[in-house]
């Protein structure tokens, strides 16, 4: 090797000067100066700005969810509630597209997740850092899906809803959406009790979301609180397969039914069809959410007949065997003409209820005032809104008297001009079941019976409950309101639809109102069928049957034993309400 002589090279042998090199180490120094400087900015006096810039990036809060509150029925049966469910999430870029492993176990996935195998790609094939694939599957599909170990696909545990009465109680129970928030009904009326409050936990993650360690003090959940309905499961079961076979054999757009504890106004039963499944609402319609039996509202028709009879008793003017011509059928009110269904002739005001002559009413109605009846149908209800814990209540339609002309006071005192819903109708008639006093509706257990106001004298709910017998007796118009073992007195209805300002041809409600057992009244149930088509469109005949086998059964469930030995009687051509 040959030798270099550093001597001979003019650059290295150059001297360099004294202060360049002092220059040199004084800038090195204060390199290192700056570098301790900034150390110790970081370290001491811009500690908190950058510790919260880490816990930006790496430090979340997991809320803790409350699991929510059941709903149970008065009977402490379960009408909701919230199970473990798995939510299926993935980190796209993480998930190997080109692998053909993971493209051999992406249809099973799908098949798992019960969503096609394109949806599920392209929602993998995306930029995103966080996409849900599917939330709230059983607890033992995701089980299934964790043991597919796709890279990439990770699961959070949430927790969903279920509804073991299924589409028979939706109406009342409602449904939360996949945040578990309430959306309808006691879902929805009562969601800050049944959510309770969540908890907290400050932790730091991976950029795989995984939990590294947990950081400062866990806030515990609140779970919600239960709710106990007045509703019975058994009841309301009866009630809905009932209201949804005379729908479906009369060719209707719809019914409802309500039964009512006749001596506390609880709701034992509200039932709707068309119904739908809260926990399978993918083909959900307007027409099966809506829960008829307090959100519509219709002309009651002649259910409202015992009201206004009532009103006539009261004010002294007329007895129970007054005599009232109703010759010869037919009576011009200002012009307009009132009509019965045929020539009743006379009868007593008692035979004004069991003919549900129109003509009767009407002149009893025209020896009270305008504001009398007014009151009075304010009193039990109509065009006031329910007071019940409950979304989408209606408070149906009552006029001022004031501007009540005389055929419209006519009308009015045989249900048309005014309108309610089943619900207020059902309630209207707890005035007869408990001397004389209208009680509130509740959808709530109640730990004592409410007080109620007075309306009318015991005597004359008495006397209007016996004519609501005679009304579904012999020579009646709710002759098919009879059951086995029960005494039973009601009403029928039929209504015209109203279509604008006026009314549809050939379309009518049907309804009946009546309690149970006469005389010692345990239960209260209002039927509506919208709209028969197969025939035969009477009150008596297309609501009184679902209202005899609902009393029936209810009455049976609760343990009412039988007051009476006798078997129905119908005779063969019972006696149509007028219109």
């Amino acid at each position: 090797m040959r030798s270099v002589s550093y001597g001979s090279s003019s650059l290295l042998a150059h001297k360099t000067q004294l202060w360049r090199s002092r220059l040199v180490m004084m800038l090195v120094a204060l390199g290192f100066l700056g570098l301790a400087g900034r150390a110790a900015y970081v370290q001491l006096i811009g500690n908190d700005f950058f510790l919260r810039q880490g816990e930006v990036r790496f430090a979340r809060t997991i809320e803790l969810a409350a699991n929510r509150g059941r709903i149970l029925d008065r009977n402490g049966l379960i009408l909701a509630s919230s199970v473990p469910a798995a939510s299926i999430w993935a980190i796209p870029e993480d998930v190997d597209m080109a692998d053909p492993a993971v493209l051999a176990q992406l249809p099973a996935l799908a098949q798992l997740m019960d969503v096609p195998l394109a949806q599920l790609k392209q929602k993998l094939d995306t930029d995103k850092t966080f996409v849900w694939l599917k939330r709230q599957l059983d607890w033992d599909v995701g089980q299934q899906i964790k043991a597919l170990a796709i890279k990439g696909i990770y699961q959070t545990r949430e927790y969903k809803r279920q509804y073991p009465e299924g589409e028979s109680a939706a109406h009342i129970v409602g449904f939360t959406n996949v945040e578990d928030k309430g959306q309808e009904g006691m879902e929805l009326a009562f969601e800050k009790e049944l959510a309770g409050q969540p908890g907290s936990r400050r932790v730091i993650k991976d950029r795989l979301g995984r939990v590294v360690e947990g950081v400062g003090e866990e806030i515990p959940p609140i779970d919600g609180r239960e709710i106990t309905l007045s509703i019975d499961s058994k009841i309301q079961f009866f009630a809905y397969q009932k209201i949804k076979e005379q729908v479906l054999a009369h060719k209707a757009l719809g019914g409802s039914v309500v039964v009512m504890d006749a001596r506390t106004g609880e709701l034992l039963a509200l039932a709707n069809y068309p119904s739908f499944d809260p926990g399978n609402r993918k083909k959900l319609t307007g027409e099966q959410l809506r829960n008829r039996a307090i959100t519509d509202v219709f002309e009651p028709g002649s259910t409202v007949k015992p009201i206004t009879v009532a009103m006539g008793l009261e004010s002294g003017k007329f007895r129970p065997d007054t005599l009232i011509d109703t010759s010869p059928g037919r009576l011009n009110v200002t012009g307009s003409t009132i009509s019965d269904t045929r020539n009743h002739g006379v009868l007593t005001v008692e035979g004004v209820i069991q003919k549900s002559s129109n003509i009767g009413v009407t002149k009893i109605a025209q020896q009270l005032t305008a504001q009398e009846m007014w009151e009075t149908f304010s009193a039990v209800g109509y065009g006031q809104k329910p007071q019940i814990a409950f979304p989408g209540v209606a408070s149906g339609r009552l006029r001022p008297f004031k501007s009540w002309r005389p055929i419209e006071q006519a009308t009015m005192s045989y249900g048309y001009g005014l309108s309610a819903s089943l619900l207020q109708m059902a309630r209207s008639y707890t005035v007869f079941s408990n001397d004389g006093r209208v009680i509130p509706a509740s959808m709530l257990k109640l730990k004592q019976p409410p007080v109620g106001v007075p309306i009318f004298s015991i005597k004359t709910a008495n006397a209007v409950r016996h004519m609501l017998a005679l009304a579904t007796g012999p020579g009646g118009t709710g002759q098919r309101a009879q059951t086995v073992g029960y005494s039973v007195g009601g009403k029928s209805g039929t209504a015209r639809k109203q279509v604008g300002k006026g009314y549809a041809a050939g379309k009518y409600r049907a309804w009946f109102t009546g309690l149970a057992p006469v005389e010692e009244p345990r239960i209260i149930v209002a039927v509506m069928v919208d709209e028969p088509n197969n025939g035969t469109y009477y009150g008596g005949t297309v609501a009184a049957p679902v209202f005899s086998a609902v009393v029936q059964q209810s009455l049976r469930f609760m343990g009412v034993p039988p007051d009476m030995a006798v078997q129905p009687q119908i005779v063969a051509d019972p006696v149509e309400e007028s219109l």
